[in-house]
């Protein structure tokens, strides 16, 4: 079991470095659905027991991150005309330099942790702070309305990592209002990016700094 939830979670890890390194907004959205998919598989993994909470909450969060958001996201993409992200403000390998590096950090780190015995042999810990980093790099250094929402949607997906932690005492109801204010986060983004097509014919945030009252 455990072999199976770290090479989850490793393929979560590669593709976060994928996010970074690509310029194509499909592969992107691609990697972060995936991403979604296989996290989302983790908690029947983890179970020692079948339980139906768990595995509603895990059917929900594979349709919700894997196809209804990314769904939208191609949608909106579509909308606006565009498929790369052509200058970042930092670029892409010095992007996915800090990601690896990053990674590389969460690792080590994670050694120097007292983690109980059954975290302290998964990559839990150590995926979960590499997929918030990536997420924020996304966040920072990208200008596409679509590129934030990406990273917004990868950060989440390392605070559903890490709260994969409690998952023998803290109840999944939890986990599954994240994934509703998830869900309400990314529509209204998808509303904001419309108005800010509309408006400059364009998703690139920086015009926004034009804005007066």
């Amino acid at each position: 079991m455990i072999g199976s939830v770290n090479l989850l979670i490793g393929l979560a890890m590669g593709l976060n470095l994928m996010a970074l390194g690509s310029s194509r907004l499909p592969s992107v959205i691609r990697a972060m659905a995936v991403q979604g998919v296989a996290l989302g598989l983790l908690p029947l993994l983890m179970s020692e027991h079948f339980e139906l909470l768990v595995a509603l909450a895990a059917v929900g969060t594979v349709i919700i991150k894997g196809f209804v958001i990314p769904h939208l996201l191609r949608r909106a993409m579509r909308a606006a005309n565009i498929d790369r992200e052509v200058e970042p403000l930092v670029g892409y390998v010095p992007s996915l330099l800090l990601g690896a590096a990053g990674t590389i950090a969460a690792v080590a780190v994670t050694y120097r942790l007292p983690l109980l015995p059954e975290h302290a042999h998964t990559l839990l810990v150590p995926g979960s702070l590499a997929t918030i980093f990536t997420g924020f790099i996304l966040l920072i250094c990208r200008v596409k309305a679509i590129s934030q929402v990406c990273g917004y949607l990868i950060l989440e997906n390392g605070i559903y990592l890490f709260g994969l932690l409690l998952i023998r005492s803290t109840p999944f109801l939890v986990e599954s209002g994240i994934l509703l204010d998830l869900t309400v986060g990314v529509f209204v983004i998808g509303i904001i990016a419309d108005r800010i097509q509309r408006a400059f014919d364009s998703l690139d945030t920086r015009k926004l700094t034009v804005l007066r009252e």
